[in-house]
C-alpha cells in the first residue's frame, strides 16, 4: 500500500556475524538430517539480532525450508498467552494447511488453547496437569509436521515472554528428540536483570547440552565502517566513521540512527542521551505522522490498520500519508501479513511511550478501548478480550477495567495459561475497591471463575472478593507459584475470620492450604484438614464437603491407614455421589480401593481400582487416570502380584509420558522399580531409577528411587554405596511429612546397613524405633520385610558373645509384633513363615521342615531373592542334621544360580562357603567322596575360601569368641603386636571393616563351631 520507502537506514550489506551465521547454517544442516536443533540468540538492544535472524531465514528459504516467525508481546502491553507460538503455528497452518489439519486431527479441543480458531475450550475441565498435557500435544504436533520437511521456528523478544510461553519453550527444549526442526529464540540481554523471570530459564538452558547459546557482541571499528559504507552507499569520511563509532560504541542500531542524523541539520543539535537520539527522527516527522506513531506506541506491540484508522480519526488519505512518512523514516514497518504496523525497533517504541504525558497515555488507551468496544471486528477475535482489558486498565477506568480484566483472566484459564490468569486476577483485585458497587454486584462467579463450584459459592450470586482469591489460589498452584498461593489462602482465611460466618469457604481454603503446606515441606497437612473437617461437620452435603472428606481419606491412606480412614473414604464417596461431583467421587473411590486392599478385602479393592482406571480414561481425566495407574500398581505389588503390577505401571508410565506429566511419571516409574526389584530384574531397576531422577519435580519420588538404590546396593554387598543412597533418601523424604510407606522401609534399610557393619545395638535400635512408631492396619507390606531383616540378623549373630546381651528381648519383640500382623494374602503368609523359621534358627532350633514350608510358600510368588535365601538356610538345616545331602546340594545349586544372576555377592559367598564346608559341588557334577565334611564335624574347612592361613584361622576363631588382641596373644603364645597384625590381615581378606563383621561372618557360616564353643566354655564370661 505504501510502496517503496524513500530512504534506507539499514545497510544492504550484511556486516560481520560470520561465525554466528555459520552456527545457524550448521543447525539447519543438522535439522535437515533429522536431528532437531535449538538455539538461543542473545545480545543487547540494537546489536543486530533481528538482522542476523533475517539473514538466516533467507538461507532457510533458499534451502526450501518452511519458515514461521512469532514475536513475544511486550509485558506492559498485556499480550496474549503463548502469543509467539500462536503466531508461528498460525503461519505454519497458512503454509501447510493439509499437513497441519492431519497432525491436529483429534486434538482440536486441546490445541485450541494455542490456536483459538480450532474450537471452543470453555467447557473443558481444568486440572493441575492440564498445562503439561497441552505442552506434550504441542511437541507431538511439531514432531509430526517436521517428520518429512524442515521447519524453522523463530520466537523473537523472549525477554517479553509471558510465563506460559517460557514454560512451553523450556518444555520443547527438553523434550524434542526427533523431527527436522530448527527452533530459535532471541532475547535482549541488557534487559535481563537479576530478578528477571527469563533468568531461571536461561540458567536451565545452560545445563542442556541440546541447546546452543549465541551471544552477539558489538561491532568493531572496522565493522562500523563497513556498515556506514552500506548505509551511505559511499565510503564515509574517516572522521565521520570514527565519530559514529565512538558515539554508538559499536551498537548497530545506534550506528543507523547516527548515520541518518549525519545527513540532516539536526545532527549538531541532538542530545547525547539515548532518548533524544531515538526520538530525533520521530520529532522530524509531520504532525499527523507523529500522532500515528504515538497511537502505535500505546496500542500494542502490533496495531491493526482498521483500529489505527478508527482511533486516529484521520481521513484515509491523511492516514496513509502519515504512515508512509513513518515507514519511510524507518520508524514503523508493516507486519508480514499486511494487517497492521509495529515499530521497527522496540527501543524507539519505548522512547515514544516514555515521552507521553500521563494524561495523554490515559486518553489514548481510553480511545482505543472505546473504539474497540464499539466495533469488536477491528482486531482478531482471540486478541479482543485481552487488548480491551489492557486498554481499560491503563485508562484507569475501574468500572470498565474490572469486568474486562476478569473476562480476560477467564480466557487465559481456558488456554491453560495460569500464570497470565493469576496476573490478571491480581489486577482485578487491585481495582476491586475502586470499581462502583453496582458494577461488582452485576458480576457472577459462573462467568469469570472456575473454582466457584468447589469453593462453595453459588453460580448465580454476586461475585465476591473471596471468589477472586479462591480463583487466584488455584491459578497460582497450577502455575507453580505455591508460595504465592499460600499467601492468597492466608489472606482469604483472614477475611473470613474477620467477617461473616462462611464455613464452606473457610473449609475450602483450609483444604487448599493442606495441599500447599505438604508440597512446600511446611508440615504434613493434617492440622489444616482437621480444621476443614470441623467446619463442614453437620452441614448439608456439598462439593466442598465431599472434597474435604476425600482429602482426609487420602491423607489417612498415606499416614494412618486403618478403619477410620476406610470409613472416611466411604463417606467421601457417598457425599460425592450425592452432589454429583464425579471427579471427586472417582478420586475418593480410588483411595477407598487402596484402603480395602490394606484391610484384607483384596479382590474387591483391586476390582474397584481397575474400574476407576477405566472410567477416568473414558472421561479423559488424565490426572486421575495417572493416579489410578500409580496406586493400582502399588497395591498389586503389596499383595505379591508383581508381574501384574509391572504391566499396570508400564502402561501408566506411557500415559504420563504421552501428556508430559513428569512428576506423575516419576511416581509410577518408582512403583515399577519396586516391582522389578521383587521380580529379580535388578538391572532394569537401575534404568527405572534413572528415569525417576530425570522426571521428578518433587522430593518424594526421588526418595523412593534412592531408597531402591540403597536396597539394591545392600543386597549386592556394596555397603558404602548403600549408606550414601540411604542418606540421600532420608534427605529427600525429609522430616516434615512422615509416612509409614517411607519410614518403615528406611528403618529396614538402616537395619541392614548396621547388620552389615556388625553394629548390633544400632540394628536393634532401628527395630525398636519402628515398632514403637507402630504398624497400623495396611502397613503389613512394609512391616513384614522389616521383621524378616531383624529376625535374620538375630539368627546370623547367634553364638556371638557381643550379641547375646539383649537378644532375648529383641527376639521376643519380633515374635510379639509378628503375631499382631495380619496375613490374608499369600505373600504376607510367606513372610510370616520365613520370619518364624529365622526365629527358630536364632534360638538354635533350625528345623528343615520350617524352611521347606517357607520356601514352598514363596515359590509361586516370583520373588527369587527371598526364595534363594530360604533355600540356603533350608540346605544349612538339612546339612546340620546330617540328612538328605542330595536335597541340600540341589537347593544350594539353585540358590547359587540365583545369587550369581542377581549379582547378590553376600548371598553367593554364603552359598559357596556352606557348599565348601559340606564338600558339595555347585555344578551338576556329583559331590566329592571322602571323609566326613566340616558340617558333620563342626571343624573349620581345610580351605575356607578366603585364603586364610592356619594361624589366621586360629586367630579368627578367637575373634569370633570375643577375645581381645591381648587375650589372643596369651592363648596362642604370641605377642600382642603379632596378634594385631593377624587380625588386620584377616579383616582385609574377609573384606570387612571391623572385628564384629568378621565374627558375624564366622558365625553365619558356622565356621570354627567347635573351636568357638571350646573358647566360650573356657572363658570366665562363658
Amino acid at each position: 500500500m505504501l510502496g517503496p520507502v524513500e530512504f534506507k537506514s539499514v545497510s544492504p550489506v550484511f556486516v560481520g556475524r560470520a561465525a554466528e551465521l555459520t552456527v545457524l547454517r550448521d543447525a539447519l544442516t543438522r535439522a535437515a538430517a533429522g536431528d532437531p536443533q535449538a538455539l538461543v540468540i542473545g545480545g543487547e538492544a540494537g546489536v543486530g539480532k533481528t538482522r542476523l535472524v533475517e539473514e538466516f531465514l533467507g538461507e532457510a528459504c533458499r534451502r526450501q525450508s518452511v519458515v514461521a516467525v512469532g514475536g513475544c508481546v511486550e509485558i506492559g502491553a498485556d499480550g496474549l498467552p503463548y502469543a509467539p507460538f500462536s503466531t508461528a503455528l498460525r503461519e505454519l497452518r497458512r503454509h501447510l494447511p493439509d499437513e497441519m489439519a492431519e497432525a491436529i486431527e483429534g486434538q482440536e479441543g486441546e490445541l485450541a488453547r494455542l490456536l483459538p480458531e480450532l474450537g471452543d475450550t470453555t467447557r473443558q475441565a481444568h486440572h493441575e496437569d492440564s498445562t503439561a498435557r497441552l505442552f506434550e500435544l504441542t511437541v507431538r504436533l511439531l514432531e509430526r509436521i517436521t517428520a518429512d520437511r524442515t521447519v524453522v521456528l523463530i520466537l523473537e523478544d523472549l525477554h517479553w515472554a509471558d510465563a506460559s510461553t517460557r514454560h512451553l519453550l523450556s518444555y520443547l527444549f527438553r523434550t524434542l528428540s526427533r523431527g527436522r526442526l530448527v527452533l530459535v529464540a532471541t532475547y535482549r540481554a541488557d534487559d535481563i536483570h537479576r530478578r528477571h523471570p527469563l533468568r531461571p530459564l536461561l540458567a536451565e538452558l545452560d545445563r542442556l547440552r541440546t541447546v546452543r547459546r549465541v551471544e552477539l557482541a558489538r561491532f568493531t571499528r572496522g565493522e562500523v565502517h563497513r556498515q556506514l559504507t552500506g548505509i551511505l552507499a559511499a565510503e564515509p569520511a574517516p572522521s565521520l566513521s570514527e565519530e559514529i563509532f565512538t558515539r554508538s560504541d559499536g551498537n548497530a542500531f545506534f550506528v543507523e540512527e547516527l548515520a541518518v542524523c549525519s545527513g540532516s541539520c539536526a545532527v549538531s543539535g541532538i542530545s547525547d542521551s539515548l532518548r533524544d537520539l531515538l526520538l530525533v527522527r520521530v520529532e522530524a516527522l509531520p504532525e499527523d505522522a507523529q500522532r500515528v506513531v504515538r497511537f502505535v506506541a500505546e496500542g500494542g506491540s502490533t496495531v491493526e490498520y482498521p483500529l489505527l484508522a478508527a482511533v486516529t480519526r484521520l481521513a484515509e488519505d491523511d492516514l496513509i500519508e502519515a504512515l508512509r512518512a513513518a515507514v519511510g523514516a524507518n520508524i514503523l514497518i508493516a507486519t508480514p501479513d499486511g494487517d497492521g504496523y509495529r515499530f521497527r525497533h522496540s527501543l524507539v517504541r519505548e522512547a515514544v511511550s516514555d515521552d507521553l504525558l500521563p494524561g495523554e497515555r490515559s486518553r489514548i488507551n481510553r480511545r482505543c478501548a472505546e473504539t474497540l468496544e464499539a466495533d469488536p471486528t477491528l482486531v482478531r477475535p482471540d486478541a479482543r478480550t485481552t487488548r480491551l482489558a489492557g486498554y481499560w486498565y491503563y485508562a484507569h477506568d475501574a468500572a470498565k477495567a474490572l469486568p474486562a480484566v476478569l473476562l480476560a483472566s477467564a480466557e487465559a484459564r481456558q488456554r491453560h495459561a495460569y500464570s497470565e490468569q493469576l496476573r490478571l486476577l491480581e489486577r482485578a483485585m487491585e481495582v476491586w475497591d475502586t470499581a462502583p458497587s453496582g458494577v461488582r454486584e452485576a458480576l457472577r462467579p459462573m462467568d469469570y471463575a472456575d473454582a466457584y463450584p468447589a469453593c462453595g459459592c453459588e453460580p448465580e450470586t454476586a461475585l465476591r472478593y473471596l471468589d477472586l482469591l479462591a480463583e487466584a489460589a488455584v491459578a497460582a498452584r497450577f502455575c507453580g507459584e505455591r508460595e504465592r498461593a499460600l499467601k492468597i489462602t492466608k489472606k482469604g482465611l483472614r477475611i473470613i475470620e474477620s467477617g461473616a460466618d462462611d464455613p464452606l469457604r473457610a473449609a475450602w481454603f483450609w483444604t487448599e492450604r493442606a495441599k500447599l503446606v505438604q508440597t512446600l515441606a511446611r508440615g504434613d497437612g493434617w492440622t489444616e484438614i482437621a480444621t476443614a473437617q470441623e467446619l463442614v461437620r453437620g452441614l448439608p452435603p456439598s462439593a466442598v464437603h465431599a472434597q474435604v472428606l476425600a482429602t482426609a481419606a487420602g491423607w489417612g491412606m498415606l499416614h494412618e491407614p486403618g478403619p477410620d480412614s476406610l470409613a472416611a473414604g466411604e463417606r467421601a464417596v457417598d457425599y460425592a455421589r450425592l452432589v454429583k461431583a464425579e471427579d471427586i467421587e472417582l478420586n475418593a473411590r480410588l483411595t477407598l480401593g487402596s484402603l480395602m486392599v490394606d484391610s484384607g478385602d483384596v479382590e474387591d479393592g483391586l476390582a474397584t481400582m481397575y474400574a476407576i482406571r477405566q472410567r477416568t480414561a473414558e472421561l479423559g481425566l488424565v490426572s486421575e487416570n495417572c493416579r489410578a495407574h500409580t496406586n493400582l500398581a502399588s497395591n498389586l505389588e503389596s499383595v505379591g502380584r508383581s508381574s501384574e503390577a509391572v504391566v499396570v505401571a508400564t502402561e501408566g508410565a506411557e500415559v504420563t509420558r504421552r501428556y508430559g506429566l513428569r512428576d506423575q511419571e516419576a511416581w509410577v516409574v518408582a512403583n515399577l522399580g519396586e516391582s522389578l526389584f521383587a521380580l529379580g530384574r535388578w538391572d532394569d531397576v537401575i534404568v527405572c531409577v534413572e528415569q525417576v531422577l530425570r522426571a521428578a519435580l518433587s522430593a518424594k519420588p526421588r526418595g523412593n528411587a534412592t531408597l531402591r538404590l540403597a536396597e539394591l546396593a545392600l543386597a549386592r554387598g556394596e555397603t558404602d554405596t548403600a549408606i550414601r543412597h540411604l542418606e540421600a533418601a532420608k534427605e529427600h523424604f525429609g522430616t516434615h511429612d512422615p509416612m509409614p510407606q517411607h519410614s518403615i522401609p528406611l528403618a529396614r534399610c538402616a537395619l541392614g546397613v548396621a547388620a552389615a557393619h556388625g553394629r548390633i545395638d544400632n540394628a536393634r535400635a532401628e527395630l525398636v524405633r519402628a515398632v514403637e512408631t507402630g504398624f497400623p492396619p495396611g502397613t503389613q507390606r512394609y512391616a513384614w520385610p522389616l521383621l524378616l531383616a531383624a529376625a535374620t540378623y538375630e539368627a546370623n549373630t547367634r553364638g556371638l558373645p557381643s550379641a547375646e546381651p539383649g537378644r532375648d528381648e529383641a527376639v521376643a519383640l519380633i515374635r510379639s509384633t509378628a503375631k499382631r500382623l495380619a496375613t490374608p494374602v499369600p505373600l504376607w503368609h510367606a513372610y510370616a513363615l520365613h520370619v518364624a523359621a529365622e526365629l527358630e534358627r536364632a534360638a538354635g532350633q533350625d528345623r528343615p521342615d520350617s524352611w521347606a514350608e517357607a520356601a514352598t510358600a514363596l515359590e509361586p510368588l516370583e520373588r527369587p531373592y527371598e526364595l534363594a535365601k530360604t533355600r540356603l538356610h533350608w540346605a544349612g538345616a538339612l546339612l546340620g542334621r546330617g540328612s538328605d545331602r542330595e536335597k541340600a546340594a540341589g537347593l544350594l545349586r539353585l540358590c547359587h544360580a540365583t545369587a550369581d544372576r542377581l549379582g547378590a555377592r553376600p548371598l553367593r559367598e554364603e552359598t559357596e562357603l556352606l557348599a565348601q564346608r559340606a564338600r558339595i559341588s555347585l555344578t551338576d557334577a556329583p559331590a566329592p567322596s571322602g571323609p566326613a565334611s566340616a558340617a558333620d564335624t563342626g571343624a573349620a574347612p581345610a580351605d575356607d575360601g578366603f585364603g586364610l592361613t592356619s594361624r589366621e584361622r586360629d586367630v579368627l576363631s578367637l575373634v569370633a569368641a570375643g577375645r581381645t588382641n591381648r587375650q589372643i596373644a596369651e592363648e596362642l603364645f604370641i605377642s600382642p603386636k603379632t596378634a594385631s597384625v593377624h587380625v588386620s590381615n584377616i579383616l582385609a581378606k574377609l573384606g570387612v571393616t571391623g572385628r564384629g563383621e568378621a565374627a558375624a561372618i564366622a558365625h553365619r557360616l558356622h565356621l570354627f563351631t567347635g573351636a568357638v564353643r571350646e573358647a566360650e566354655a573356657a572363658s570366665p564370661a562363658g
